[in-house]
C-alpha cells in the first residue's frame, strides 16, 4: 500500500467517524479531531518529509483561517472547524479546498431539502442576507437570532457534509479527475 492511499484511508475513516457522531450528536468531538489534525501532520511527514508536513500544515492552517470568520459568527460550530483543519492536515491545501468548495456544495442541498421539508426557506433567505452582510463587512460576531446558539434554528450536520465531499475528492482523484 502506498503513501497516498495511507493518507487517503486514514482521511476517510476520520470523516466517516466525524459524519457518524456529528449525525447522531450534532457534535464533533475533540477526541476526534484533535488526534486526527495531528495523525495528518505525522503520516504527512513519514510519506514525504519537511515537504510532507509542510503541505499538511498548509492544509490545516489554510482551513482554520478561511473558517475562522464562520466559527467567530456561531455559523459553523468549533467542531467543524477543527474537522476540516484535520482534513486539511491530511489533504494538503489544494485537495482541502477541493473538500470544502464540495463539503459548502453538499452541505446546501442538505439544507435546501431540510427548508423545505420544514417550510422556513424565507426565514432562512433573511438569515442568510445577515452573514454574508456581516462577512463582508467584517462584522464577525455572532448575531443572537441566527448563531448556533439559538436553540430555534435548524441545524445540519456539517460533519455528514465533509464526509460525503471527502468521499467525492476521494473517487475524483482515483478515477484521475483530479
Amino acid at each position: 500500500m502506498n503513501a497516498a492511499h495511507t493518507i487517503w484511508i486514514c482521511t476517510l475513516a476520520v470523516a466517516a467517524i466525524a459524519a457518524w457522531t456529528d449525525w447522531r450528536t450534532r457534535r464533533i468531538p475533540n477526541w476526534l479531531t484533535v488526534p486526527a489534525l495531528a495523525l495528518g501532520i505525522g503520516v504527512n511527514t513519514l510519506a514525504a518529509g519537511w515537504p510532507g508536513a509542510k503541505t499538511s500544515l498548509e492544509g490545516a492552517g489554510l482551513a482554520l483561517i478561511i473558517l475562522f470568520p464562520f466559527v467567530l459568527m456561531r455559523g459553523l460550530g468549533a467542531g467543524d472547524w477543527k474537522l476540516m483543519a484535520a482534513i486539511g492536515a491530511f489533504l494538503g491545501p489544494l485537495l482541502f479546498l477541493l473538500a470544502l468548495l464540495a463539503s459548502i456544495f453538499v452541505s446546501g442541498l442538505m439544507a435546501i431539502v431540510h427548508l423545505i421539508r420544514n417550510g422556513r426557506v424565507m426565514t432562512t433567505l433573511r438569515n442568510m442576507v445577515v452573514i454574508v452582510r456581516g462577512v463582508f463587512s467584517f462584522g464577525f460576531r455572532a448575531h443572537p437570532e441566527i448563531s448556533l446558539d439559538n436553540p430555534k434554528l435548524l441545524k445540519l450536520p456539517f460533519g455528514v457534509a465533509a464526509a460525503i465531499a471527502t468521499v467525492i475528492c476521494y473517487c475524483a482523484t482515483r478515477w484521475g479527475a483530479l
